[in-house]
C-alpha cells in the first residue's frame, strides 16, 4: 500500500525544493517496496508526512493547521512559526518539528497568527472512522483536505469565530464585536491614460471590499508624483490587506512600503502579490466575463456586467484580480451583485478631505499616539452598535455638500433632542447589546456560519422586527422628520422573512450544532427524513433481536446496556459466562461483568453506525443548501441593518448636541463662516469641565473679509484657532451640532491644509520640499468655495525666500483662488496684504501681556536681558502681533538661563539694527520730498540726534 501513497506523490515531492535528499529513497521504494526514508536522517517518511508534503507544495504562502483527532498540528517550519508567535512547545517527531494546539482552541490561535500577518490554511479530516471503514481505503490514510483560508481581511467562519452560548449575554457582547474596518485594497496602475508619466503622473484605478460586511467601494483618479490621491483613499479605508501587481511604479512603490511601516507589527498592513499578468486587461476582461456569466444567467445578469464594462480600464483590472484572490477564499460571491458598490470619490456628493487634512486635524486618530482617542471621530463616537460605528466613520470621512441631506440629519438630531416621546428611548434600547448583525448577515450569505451562529442572528432580527412593529402606530403619531420616519417604518417589513427561517429550526440543536436535529419539520428535507427513517429502521432490528438474545440466554428481563457510548451490550455476570454462545465477542469487563455483542448486532450496530454518520453528511449537505436559500433575503435584510445604522447615528450625534453650548448650525449656499464663541471640539472634550477652552469667534464671507492672517507669540492658540474653524465646519457638513453659541456655516466643497513640520525620509524630501509639495497640491486643488488652512509656510528656509513665498503663495490665493483663507505666520511683511486687498484680507492675532520678569527690577545691567514673561490670553484679536516672543517658549521649555541671556541679547542687538534701518529708510524717504534749504536743515538736524541718540 505504501509503494501506491509513493508511486503516486513521487512526482510533487521531486518539485518541491528542499526535497532532493529523498529523492533516490523514493526511487528504492519503487525498486524494493519497502517504505520511502530521509536520507539525512535515515529514518522513514510516515504517510500523514507525506500527506502533509503534498498539502504544502499547493499552498507554500500559507501556515497549515493539520487536523489529528482531538488536535490541531503544525508540521516543519510552520510548527517553528507558530511556536515563537503562540509561544507553543516545539519538538522533533520523525522527520519534523511539531507543535501542536487544542481543537476547541483554535479559532484564537487562527486570530493570533492572522494578526501577525501570515496566511493560515485549516486543513480537516473528510472522512469519519465508521464510513471509512466499509470504504476502498480502510486501511490507508485518514483523507485530509484545505477547507478554509485565512488572512486578516477574511476572518468569517466558524474556525475563526468562537461557538455562541446563547444564554450567556457577556457571551454574546464579545462576539463579533471587531468595530475596526477589514478592507481588503487592490491597486492597479495604468500608464497609457498619463501625458507626463515621465514626471511620475499616473492614472489609478482600485477596488476595495470587507468580506466582512459585504461593502465594496471603488474609485479611479489620476494622481501626482506625490501619490496624494492614493494616500487620501488609503487613509480613509484604512485596509488591513493590500493587494498588489508585482510591478509598481517607484512613487507607488514609496508610499506602499510607508503606509506599512507607519505600524506596529500586529497592526501593520499586509501584502499579497500577485502577478502582472493577472492586471493586464485583456485578462482581467475574461475572468469577469466568466464570473458574470457563471454567476448570473438572467437579465439581472447581463446588467451586471454591462455595469462593469462601464469602468474604467485600471478599475476592471484590479475587480478582476480581487475577485480571482478571493475565490482562494470561497469569498467571491460577494461581487456577483454590483449594485452594492460604490463609488469613493463623488465630488458632487461629498466634500473633499485629503490624506494630509485627515492626519493635520486628527479626525480619525490623534497625531500623538494613533489612536482613536483625542480624535473627532472619538468626540462624535457615543453608537451602540459595531455597523453604527462603521457608519458613523463614513460620516465623518466624507460630509455632505447637499444642503436638503444636510438639514435632514440636523432635522432628525433636533427632533430626538426635543421629543418628549418615549419611542427613541425604546428604539435606543434595542440597540443597546446587539451583536455585530451586519457581520453575521455576511457570514451567512458566504455559507462560513455556525448553526449557533445562524440562530442569533435570526432571533436577533426577529426580535427587532417585532419591537418595532409595535412601535409603528407610536412611530406614525410622534416622529414628524420624514428620514428618521421612512427608515423606521422600512425595518419590519424588510425583516419579515426571518420569522419563516426562525420556525423550520429547532432552538435547541442550534445551540449546541447538532445538525442532525436542526429541522422540526422534515417535509422540506426528504434526503434526512429518508435517512432517519433508515437509522429507525436499523434500530428497530436490533431491537427485534433482543428477544432472540432472552431466549438463547432463557432470561426474559435481560436489557441492552450502554457504556462510554459503546450501544447494545448484553451484560452477563462472570458466574453464568457458560451460557453465552463461542461465536459472541467480548467487548469489555469488570470483576463482576461481562459485555458481548452477537454477530448479529455486530453487523447491524456498524451499519447503524454508517447510517449515522452519512446522516451527519447529508445534514450538513442540506444546511449549506439551507443557507443558500437564506442568502435570496440577503440585500433586504442589509437594507434594514443600515437604516439601524444610521439610526444609531443620529443617536450619537444627538449625545453629541446635549453637551453644553453646543447649537444647531444654519447652512447656506454662500461661501461664508461665521462662527459666534466657537470652541475646538476635541480639546473642549480632553479639558472637561475644570479647565474650560476659551472660545473664539470667526466672521469670514466671500463678499468682504475671506481672508485671515494671524500673528501672535509662540504657543499662543494660533494652530488651534484655525483647527477649531475646520472642525467646526466639517461637523456641521456631517449634519451635526457644532460647540458654539451661533454658526453659519456657507457648503465648503473641501478643506486643504498645510502645518507642521517634519521631512519625509520615505520619498526623500526635505522639510521645505514636504512644506511646498502640499502648498502646491492644495493650489492645485482649491477653488473659491473651499477653506484653505496654511500655518507658517515659507520657514523651512531662508527668511528672505520664505517671506517670499509666502507673500506670493498668499496673494495667489486671495486674487485667483478667492477661497476662504486662514493664514498662520510669523513673517510681519505678510501683513502688509492687508494694505492691498483692505476688502478681503483682516490682520489678526491671538492675545497676549507682556510682564517684565521681576528679576529685572532688583538686577544690574548685566542681567537686563532676561526674557519677558508672557501670559497667553489665547483670544483672537485685530491687528498685528509684533513680536512672536520665541525666547519665551524657551523659557517654558527650561533652556539653561546662560543661552537665554545670550539669546536675548542677541535678540535686543539684532532688533536695533533692523529699528534703524528702518528708520533711515524713512527719514530718506522724506528727503526726497524736500523742496527747500529751511527744510533741508530741519531734517539735518533731526537726523544727526537720532544718529547720535542711536550710537550713544
Amino acid at each position: 500500500m505504501i509503494s501506491v501513497v509513493c508511486g503516486q506523490r513521487m512526482q510533487f515531492l521531486l518539485k518541491i525544493p528542499n526535497l532532493r535528499l529523498i529523492k533516490r529513497n523514493l526511487e528504492n521504494v519503487q525498486k524494493s517496496d519497502s517504505k520511502p526514508s530521509n536520507k539525512r536522517t535515515k529514518s522513514i517518511y510516515t504517510p500523514l508526512e507525506l500527506q502533509y508534503l503534498e498539502m504544502k507544495q499547493q499552498n507554500k504562502d500559507a501556515i497549515l493547521c493539520v487536523e489529528c483527532g482531538y488536535k490541531y498540528r503544525f508540521f516543519g517550519e510552520d510548527a517553528e512559526i507558530a511556536a515563537r508567535e503562540l509561544n507553543i512547545y516545539c519538538h522533533l517527531d520523525h522527520n519534523f518539528m511539531t507543535a501542536s494546539i487544542p481543537t476547541h482552541r483554535l479559532f484564537v490561535h487562527v486570530r493570533r497568527l492572522v494578526a501577525k500577518g501570515y496566511k493560515v490554511g485549516i486543513v480537516k479530516q473528510t472522512e469519519t472512522a465508521a464510513l471509512k471503514a466499509i470504504g476502498d481505503n480502510k486501511s490507508a490514510l485518514f483523507s485530509r483536505k484545505l477547507t478554509a483560508l485565512y488572512t486578516k481581511s477574511t476572518l468569517i467562519g466558524e474556525d475563526v469565530n468562537p461557538l455562541i452560548k446563547l444564554d450567556d449575554t457577556q457571551n454574546i457582547d464579545e462576539i463579533m464585536t471587531d468595530t475596526s474596518t477589514s478592507y481588503l485594497l487592490c491597486i492597479c496602475e495604468y500608464k497609457e491614460r498619463v501625458k507626463d508619466s515621465r514626471k511620475g503622473n499616473i492614472f489609478i484605478g482600485i477596488v476595495g471590499v470587507q468580506p466582512a460586511t459585504g461593502e465594496v467601494v471603488f474609485d479611479s483618479f489620476q494622481d501626482s508624483p506625490s501619490r496624494s490621491e492614493l494616500e487620501t483613499r488609503i487613509s480613509c479605508l484604512q485596509p488591513v490587506e493590500l493587494l498588489l501587481p508585482s510591478d509598481l511604479s517607484e512613487q507607488t512603490e514609496m508610499l506602499i512600503h510607508r503606509a506599512t511601516a507607519v505600524s506596529v507589527r500586529d497592526d501593520r498592513i499586509r501584502v499579497e502579490r500577485m502577478d502582472n499578468i493577472y492586471f493586464e486587461h485583456s485578462c482581467a476582461f475574461q475572468t469577469l466575463t466568466e464570473f458574470y456569466a457563471k454567476n448570473e444567467v438572467d437579465i439581472k445578469g447581463s446588467q451586471c456586467f454591462s455595469s462593469i464594462v462601464n469602468l474604467e480600464k485600471p478599475v476592471i483590472c484590479s475587480l478582476a484580480a480581487i475577485i480571482r484572490y478571493l475565490r482562494e477564499f470561497n469569498l467571491e460571491k460577494i461581487f456577483s451583485r454590483t449594485k452594492n458598490f460604490r463609488q469613493f470619490s463623488s465630488e458632487m456628493e461629498f466634500m473633499t478631505i485629503n490624506g494630509t487634512t485627515l492626519r493635520n486635524l486628527e479626525i480619525l486618530q490623534n497625531q500623538t499616539d494613533m489612536k482613536t482617542k483625542g480624535s473627532l471621530l472619538w468626540v462624535l463616537d457615543h453608537t451602540k452598535t459595531s455597523f453604527g460605528r462603521r457608519k458613523l466613520k463614513k460620516w465623518v470621512t466624507q460630509p455632505l455638500l447637499k444642503l436638503r441631506e444636510i438639514n435632514a440629519r440636523l432635522d432628525a438630531i433636533s427632533e430626538v433632542l426635543q421629543s418628549e416621546s418615549s419611542v427613541f428611548g425604546q428604539i435606543e434600547n434595542l440597540l443597546r447589546k446587539l451583536p455585530d448583525i451586519e457581520r453575521g448577515l455576511c457570514s451567512i450569505y458566504h455559507k462560513k456560519c455556525s448553526t449557533q451562529e445562524f440562530f442569533l442572528i435570526v432571533k436577533t432580527l426577529y426580535h427587532l422586527k417585532s419591537e418595532f412593529q409595535t412601535l409603528l402606530p407610536a412611530v406614525n403619531s410622534h416622529v414628524r422628520s420624514n428620514w428618521l420616519q421612512t427608515f423606521i417604518l422600512e425595518i419590519p417589513e424588510l425583516l419579515n422573512p426571518v420569522e419563516h427561517y426562525l420556525k423550520i429550526l429547532n432552538e435547541q440543536a442550534a445551540k449546541t450544532g447538532d445538525k442532525t436535529e436542526l429541522f422540526k419539520d422534515l417535509s422540506d428535507f426528504p434526503l434526512i427524513k429518508k435517512r432517519k427513517d433508515e437509522i429507525q429502521e436499523a434500530k428497530d432490528k436490533i431491537q427485534i433481536h433482543l428477544q432472540e438474545i432472552r431466549r438463547i440466554l432463557k432470561n426474559p428481563s435481560v436489557q441492552y446496556v450502554t457504556v462510554s457510548g459503546q450501544e447494545f451490550m448484553i451484560e452477563i455476570k462472570n458466574s453464568a459466562l457458560s451460557c453465552i454462545p463461542t461465536d459472541w465477542v467480548k467487548v469489555g469487563s469488570t470483576k463482576a461483568v461481562s459485555r458481548f455483542h452477537s454477530p448479529f448486532i455486530i453487523e447491524n450496530y456498524r451499519h447503524l453506525n454508517q447510517l449515522r454518520e452519512q446522516l451527519v453528511l447529508d445534514c450538513s449537505a442540506e444546511w449549506l443548501e439551507f443557507l443558500e436559500n437564506f442568502s435570496g433575503h440577503y440585500h433586504s435584510l442589509c437594507k434594514a441593518v443600515h437604516h439601524l445604522a444610521t439610526i444609531d447615528c443620529i443617536f450619537s450625534l444627538t449625545e453629541v448636541a446635549k453637551q453644553g453650548d453646543y447649537c444647531r448650525p444654519t447652512l447656506q449656499e454662500e461661501r461664508k463662516i461665521i462662527i459666534k464663541n466657537g470652541r475646538h471640539p476635541i480639546i473642549d472634550v480632553l479639558l472637561g469641565e475644570q479647565d474650560q477652552y476659551v472660545p473664539n469667534s470667526t466672521n469670514l464671507s466671500g463678499d468682504s473679509e475671506r481672508v485671515m492672517i494671524i500673528t501672535g507669540p509662540n504657543m499662543g492658540g494660533k494652530s488651534s484657532y484655525i483647527k477649531q474653524v475646520a472642525l467646526i465646519t466639517i461637523m456641521a457638513q456631517i449634519g451635526s451640532y457644532v460647540p458654539a453659541e451661533e454658526a453659519t456655516i456657507g457648503i465648503v466643497d473641501g478643506i486643504f491644509t498645510r502645518m507642521g513640520a517634519a521631512d519625509n525620509i520615505y520619498k526623500g524630501r526635505s522639510t521645505f520640499m514636504e512644506e511646498l509639495t502640499d502648498t502646491a497640491e492644495i493650489i492645485r486643488k482649491a477653488t473659491s468655495q473651499s477653506l484653505v488652512i496654511l500655518d507658517e509656510l515659507g520657514r523651512g528656509t531662508s527668511t528672505h525666500d520664505g517671506i517670499a513665498i509666502a507673500y506670493a503663495t498668499l496673494e495667489h490665493f486671495i486674487r485667483d483662488v478667492k477661497s476662504l483663507t486662514l493664514f498662520v505666520t510669523h513673517y510681519p511683511p505678510v501683513c502688509e496684504l492687508e494694505k492691498s486687498y483692505s476688502q478681503q484680507v483682516g490682520n489678526y492675532h491671538m492675545g497676549f501681556l507682556v510682564n517684565e520678569d521681576e528679576s529685572k527690577q532688583d538686577s544690574g545691567k548685566e542681567d537686563d536681558h532676561i526674557p519677558d514673561f508672557v501670559t497667553f490670553l489665547y483670544q483672537i484679536t485685530r491687528g498685528i502681533a509684533a513680536r512672536s516672543y520665541g525666547l519665551n517658549v524657551a523659557k517654558l521649555a527650561d533652556v539653561p538661563t546662560e543661552i537665554l541671556k545670550k539669546a536675548a541679547h542677541k535678540s535686543k542687538e539684532l532688533e536695533g539694527l533692523v529699528n534703524m534701518k528702518r528708520k533711515r529708510l524713512k527719514y530718506f524717504t522724506k528727503l526726497w520730498m524736500i523742496n527747500d534749504a529751511k527744510d533741508l536743515q530741519e531734517w539735518t538736524n533731526k537726523f544727526e540726534m537720532e544718529e547720535f541718540a542711536a550710537f550713544s
